[in-house]
């Protein structure tokens, strides 16, 4: 699609004109009209000027408008629609104030964290209802009636209709963040339920990363003339980020992703897979290749999901392998290199990927592999970002020297997702952090301790 995609529908009205020249000057939290004890709350969280979709939405929403944000991946998006919220609650203080909607649980969980560093000095309470936890203790939190729930659609709408007592009829507040991924994600239908319940006089923020035709058809079904605030205008990756591909034989994927551990080791990888099998058969590989590797895929309990993003960001690891569940909204602060080890299909994704790494300020590299298979996605992925991307220097040789290793690597690990195969029919348990020793791994190290340093 081209860069500014479809237009969009009538109702929009655009931020004012005089507010891009008025933007140029570092604006503060209090010019925007937040109040001192959340500006306190702000310095707080070490937020010291308000990021540019920041200075364009807060005004608007403190205004009363609902509005259609557009920003890119990392860009502050979760407190341009939390410290209007908690500005309004503090006004009018009321249980069930707002509902944020999410696609994933592991957002959810952190736009909680966000609310409730936000809102501590003001006694804010928040519930995360998501799929993956014990619906009772969801249950028993509905019914303390938090402030504000943060929800992936799915288990909301179980709530709503299985949880006696709860409804959302005096919601005042709802939030669609990243509307585009709920929708991709199929839950329309869920979406279209939790319109009919809650009510018509309520203001709706929808965030999104790209405007897509279900996104303005939502945006025409929730929202009253809404102020579009856009803070980025094409499809596009930041520029203290280094992007490269390599082209390779897709039997050598294992060997060269080996290879580029070894050549940049000391930084902290996020490697993208296309398939949770993918993400752990690669975790088990690396690790018994001596390499701090943790997967985090849809397939793991959320508890596992929770532990390995904190091993990850406590740097007691130094590897995340993960699916595109993980490759948005994730705030993983210190990612140096993202390697998009399965290109991605979607080219918007790839957008997403690398915007792990390079955030706020910070450089970073991108390493995409291309295999033969792979070069008309790749293509695509170069036509959208609007760049030709330089190949990253490989020495082909030192490569080839690893295959011999990596071949009985690779065999363990295959030996070892069949034994976890088997563990987890036979107890229907998920054993998935690949962290526990199994048993294979056991038997062999002591024929690979010899090999673990090439």
């Amino acid at each position: 699609m081209a860069a500014g995609e479809a237009q969009e529908p009538e109702p929009v009205a655009e931020a004012e004109p005089g507010a891009a020249e008025e933007l140029e000057q570092p604006r503060s939290f209090r010019d925007l009209g937040v109040t001192d004890v959340l500006c306190e709350a702000c310095d707080q969280l070490g937020w010291k000027t308000p990021t540019k979709i920041q200075v364009e939405a807060i005004p608007v929403a403190l205004q009363g408008e609902d509005i259609i944000g557009l920003a890119e991946t990392g860009s502050g998006k979760t407190g341009a629609f939390a410290l209007p919220i908690l500005q309004a609650l503090l006004e009018t203080p009321q249980r069930l104030f707002a509902l944020v909607l999410t696609p994933t649980r592991e957002l959810a969980f952190q736009i909680s964290e966000q609310f409730e560093a936000l809102g501590s000095s003001i006694g804010v309470h928040s519930a995360v209802i998501v799929g993956g936890i014990d619906t009772m203790s969801q249950s028993l939190a509905l019914a303390k009636k938090p402030h504000i729930i943060i929800a992936t659609p799915g288990r909301l709408i179980d709530h709503l209709e299985n949880t006696k007592g709860f409804n959302l009829r005096a919601l005042k507040y709802l939030v669609m963040d990243e509307a585009d991924r709920i929708l991709n994600m199929d839950f329309e239908t869920e979406v279209d339920k939790l319109l009919k319940v809650i009510p018509r006089d309520r203001k709706t923020f929808l965030f999104s990363a790209t405007m897509t035709k279900k996104v303005q058809k939502l945006q025409r079904a929730a929202l009253k003339n809404p102020v579009k605030c856009a803070v980025s205008s094409k499809y596009q990756t930041v520029e203290k980020l280094q992007q490269y591909y390599i082209f390779i034989p897709s039997r050598f994927k294992d060997s060269y992703l080996v290879y580029i551990l070894n050549e940049l080791s000391g930084n902290s990888f996020m490697i993208f897979c296309s398939t949770c099998n993918n993400t752990q058969r690669t975790a088990l590989l690396l690790r018994n290749l001596g390499f701090t590797a943790i997967p985090l895929h849809g397939q793991m309990s959320q508890n596992k999901r929770l532990g390995s993003l904190n091993k990850f960001k406590a740097k007691a690891r130094s590897i995340l392998l993960a699916t595109d569940v993980a490759s948005r909204g994730l705030d993983i602060p210190h990612v140096d290199v993202v390697i998009n080890f399965d290109i991605p299909t979607h080219s918007k994704d790839y957008i997403h990927r690398v915007g792990r790494t390079a955030r706020a300020g910070r450089s970073g590299k991108s390493i995409t592999f291309v295999t033969q298979y792979d070069v008309e996605l790749f293509q695509r992925i170069e036509h959208l970002i609007g760049k030709k991307l330089p190949a990253f220097p490989t020495q082909e040789e030192e490569v080839m020297m690893l295959t011999e290793r990596v071949a009985e690597a690779q065999r363990f690990a295959r030996m070892e997702l069949r034994e976890q195969g088997e563990k987890k029919r036979s107890r229907n348990g998920d054993d998935d952090d690949t962290e526990e020793a199994i048993g294979i791994r056991n038997r062999v190290a002591g024929g690979k301790k010899k090999k673990r340093k090439a």
